[in-house]
């Protein structure tokens, strides 16, 4: 298994979620979520390259697209794409409704 089918698996889940997000609730703030996307890939960048250049981590080419980013394989990337939307749509989904007032609970 290439390690792009694998992130396609983990991407579809992470999709049907941010949908039931927007469908059930309201779409996340897509905005901070571009801000914290353009700090998280910055520091994903980073820190992949240096534990790839150390070799603390080392990827199978035969694996990968071929595309990096430095050293590292843009195949990387997908986890943090994948936690950018996931904890934006979850919070969402598990974010509690104000009581409307008037209402006995």
């Amino acid at each position: 298994m290439t390690y792009a089918l694998l992130n396609i698996v983990f991407l579809l889940v992470v999709a049907v979620v941010a949908i039931a997000a927007i469908v059930v609730r309201r779409a996340p703030r897509w905005r901070a979520v571009g801000l914290a996307a353009v700090l998280l890939l910055t520091l994903t960048a980073v820190f992949d390259n240096v534990i790839i250049g150390t070799g603390l981590v080392a990827y199978d080419d035969s694996l990968t697209s071929g595309v990096r980013i430095g050293l590292a394989p843009i195949e990387d990337f997908a986890y943090t794409v994948a936690a950018l939307v996931l904890l934006p749509s979850v919070w969402e989904l598990l974010r509690r409704t104000p009581a409307r007032q008037g209402s006995e609970s």
